[in-house]
Parts: C-alpha cells; sequence; structure tokens
C-alpha cells in the first residue's frame, strides 16, 4: 500500500482526485470545495478563468500555485490553432509546461476532434510539453495518443458535464489494459459511485469537475469524492472476489450438526 504511487509526467501526487475549478458561485466556494477534496492537483482553463489581471478577482489570490499544482487546460478550443495558442500562451505566463489538452469536435457533444487531438499532442510534445489528454473511450486512438508522446490518456466516461457515469466500462478496461501511462476518467461522472466504479477498474485517477461544483453542497460532495476515490483504490487493490453464477455458502460445510 505504501508504494501505491501515483506519478505523473514525473510529478508524485497524493491524491487521485484531481478537481476542475469551473462552474462554482466563486471562488471562495472553489477554494473550499478543493480543500475538501484533498486534491493536489487543479484544473484551469486559460481561456475562462482570470489568473492574471489584478484588477479582478482572481484564482491565485484562493489556491496558492506553489502549493498546489495548476493544470492548464483548453476548454472551449474547437481545432488544433485554438489549442496550440492557448498552451503556448500559458507557457509564457505562469511557465506552465505540464498542461491538459482537449480539441473539441462540437458544441453540442463536446466529444473530442480525436484527428486534431492527437496532432496537437505530436506538436506539443516536440515543443516540450508533457501532456495528458483528453480522449475518446476508443482503445485504438487511445494507443495512438500514447505512441505520439502522451503524459496521460483521459478518456471520457460519458459527455462532458453529463453526469451519465461510466457508459463503457469494456473499453475503459482495455485502454487501462494497455496504456504504459497513467488513464485518467476525465468527463462525465456524476456521483461519488461513479468514481469508485472507476477506481475498481483500474484507473489512475479521475477528474471531476461539474459533480462537485453544481452540487447542492459542493463542499460537502468534495469530501464524498474523496472518500470514493481512496475507496475504490483500495478495493481494485485489494483484489475482488471471483464471480460465480451459483451460490457459494458463507459457512463452512464440514462438521456440520
Amino acid at each position: 500500500m505504501n508504494k501505491d504511487i501515483f506519478k505523473v509526467a514525473g510529478k508524485i501526487l497524493k491524491s487521485r482526485l484531481i478537481v476542475g475549478t469551473g462552474k462554482y458561485k466563486n471562488f471562495n466556494e472553489t477554494a473550499k470545495a478543493v480543500q475538501a477534496s484533498g486534491a493536489d492537483m487543479v484544473t484551469v482553463a486559460v481561456r475562462r478563468v482570470n489568473i492574471i489581471d489584478k484588477k479582478k478577482p482572481i484564482l491565485t489570490d484562493y489556491l496558492n500555485p506553489k502549493k498546489i499544482i495548476f493544470l492548464p487546460n483548453t476548454a472551449g478550443c474547437f481545432n488544433s490553432e485554438e489549442a496550440l495558442r492557448t498552451l503556448r500562451l500559458a507557457r509564457e505566463m505562469g511557465g506552465w509546461k505540464l498542461v491538459k489538452l482537449e480539441v473539441l469536435a462540437d458544441k453540442k457533444t463536446l466529444y473530442p476532434n480525436m484527428l486534431e487531438t492527437i496532432q496537437s499532442t505530436k506538436i506539443l510534445v516536440k515543443e516540450g510539453f508533457k501532456v495528458m489528454v483528453y480522449c475518446t473511450d476508443d482503445p485504438i486512438l487511445a494507443k495512438k495518443l500514447e505512441d505520439s508522446g502522451a503524459s496521460a490518456i483521459m478518456p471520457l466516461a460519458s459527455p462532458i458535464g453529463s453526469g451519465l457515469g461510466i457508459q463503457n466500462k469494456v473499453n475503459i478496461s482495455l485502454i487501462i489494459k494497455q496504456s504504459k501511462v497513467p488513464v485518467i476518467i476525465d468527463a462525465g461522472i456524476g456521483t461519488a459511485s461513479d468514481a469508485t466504479i472507476a477506481m475498481e477498474l483500474g484507473c489512475e485517477g479521475v477528474l471531476i469537475n461539474s459533480a462537485i461544483a453544481n452540487a447542492k453542497n459542493p463542499i460537502l460532495m468534495a469530501k464524498a469524492f474523496k472518500d470514493a476515490v481512496i475507496s475504490g483504490r483500495n478495493s481494485y487493490l485489494a483484489g475482488r472476489m471471483s464471480k460465480n453464477y451459483f451460490a457459494t455458502a458463507s459457512s463452512p460445510t464440514k462438521g456440520l450438526i
């Protein structure tokens, strides 16, 4: 158990729960939720969150980037050019090289455009970025991302913000079995039990935003996800019992009266 280390792109994380910083009522609620989650990495939408204009509320006043890892992402980018420009800007602003890439295909589904995602990954890796990549749950394309130099594969559980949970456990399991880099569920998780399932499948971690921020009590939900991820990981490490189609008595059959 003590050797169960979560390492992404050379960084060791204490928590396997990564949380987003969007959709909260204000930065104060964001900070409280992050603290309750126990996460030591948060995603930051470079195009949507103010992190440099001191005249407006600024995220870094509530979350210290020296104590928590900021993961700039390309939320809202619908082509490779936009995504590349956004991450290059993040590098110029804060020196960030560990980034999360997402290139969306359309505004209705927010599914990733995998052709442009793979192309963008190759370019970013060549430029020295360490790229965690949002992708579909297609094992073939996930492998191509890893071959392109991705530091982590982040398949969706279901559409972003849908709360539908993991819709294809088989594909997620295939991606996990074939990957040598961390597999982190990203998008579609709805409640704490979904995170437990992801961890029991063998995922290295989960990324949550909407399920916490949109909860009636985001702070309590953040804690629930913290506990769920720990529980799911322990369950995976413990090794579940085999499934049987017929009953097996719990008590010994020998020495019956």
